[in-house]
């Protein structure tokens, strides 16, 4: 099934790892061993998930967004990430350059009711967890023009020039945040240095 370097991991999904994600073999292989330790089962629910990733934002509440972001990662809707899901979620929200990958993930996120569009109160769903992910210090020194969830929510809409019923496709999406830095920043949180 596996093979020498991977132990239980099939050599399929290292392959398939290996080309879809930065990671090298050894990275692989290591985070595999460790996620058999941690994980006996192989699979991490939804609380485990939550747990992870609040350590990555100790002064904010990052349980909503975590609940989305796992959502958005299990491909198969079974209510729990396996090694695969679970690197894939690693490598698509590691800081680094900004890919079509990374914003066709970032559109499934939006997407809440996975329905291949995304409307306006979706939005406005994914911009109050990213929200409440922003200490309240930080809150201050945003710009008067997103310095609320629904200044926030507008500012973005109007980067798709869409109307207030419209709906955006995952293209228009993509073509709409790599349209305009701002549009990137507004999609996500990123603590202050």
């Amino acid at each position: 099934m596996g093979n020498s370097k991977s132990g239980a991991m099939s050599k399929e999904i290292l392959d398939e790892l290996k080309m879809n994600t930065k990671f090298t073999e050894m990275e692989l292989v290591q985070w595999y061993e460790n996620f058999k330790r941690q994980c006996p089962s192989e699979r991490i629910t939804k609380e485990e998930f939550q747990e992870i990733y609040s350590k990555f934002f100790p002064d904010s509440d990052a349980q909503t967004y975590s609940q989305h972001v796992f959502r958005s990662f299990d491909t198969n809707a079974d209510g729990t990430l396996d090694f695969k899901e679970y690197i894939i979620a690693l490598h698509m929200t590691s800081t680094g350059k900004t890919t079509t990958m990374k914003l066709e993930w970032a559109f499934g996120l939006f997407d809440v009711d996975k329905n291949g569009y995304i409307t306006k109160s979706e939005v406005k769903e994914i911009c109050t967890a990213i929200f409440r992910m922003i200490p309240k210090d930080e809150i201050c020194k945003l710009p008067s023009d997103e310095n609320t969830v629904d200044k926030r929510t507008e500012k973005l809409w109007k980067f798709f020039k869409k109307s207030e019923k419209d709906r955006v496709t995952e293209s228009e999406f993509i073509q709409g945040v790599l349209a305009n830095e701002a549009a990137l920043r507004l999609i996500q949180y990123q603590p202050l240095k």
